[in-house]
């Protein structure tokens, strides 16, 4: 089931999404729409080629495990 949102954006903003939207002929949500996801498989999921470059890094595997471990016993402090 669809939602509906408010977004404000800044008169300039709208104008370029607008643009580009009726470039692709649809409507500017759906523009948006797939703009979003599109940022977010770029930004937050690793793909498959660099998912197994990661599973077969044994090095950075133990690295990570050590790091893992350190966090659960609350060893070191968070840098941000």
């Amino acid at each position: 089931m669809s939602k509906t949102i408010t977004l404000r954006l800044s008169e300039e903003n709208y104008k370029v999404f607008r643009k580009l939207a009726d470039r692709d002929n649809r409507p500017i949500s759906n523009f948006i729409e797939t703009a979003v996801k599109r940022f977010i498989e770029h930004n937050v999921f690793v793909d498959e080629f660099e998912m197994e470059e990661i599973r077969s890094n044994s090095e950075l595997n133990k690295s990570l495990k050590r790091g893992l471990a350190d966090m659960k016993s609350k060893k070191g402090r968070f840098v941000e």
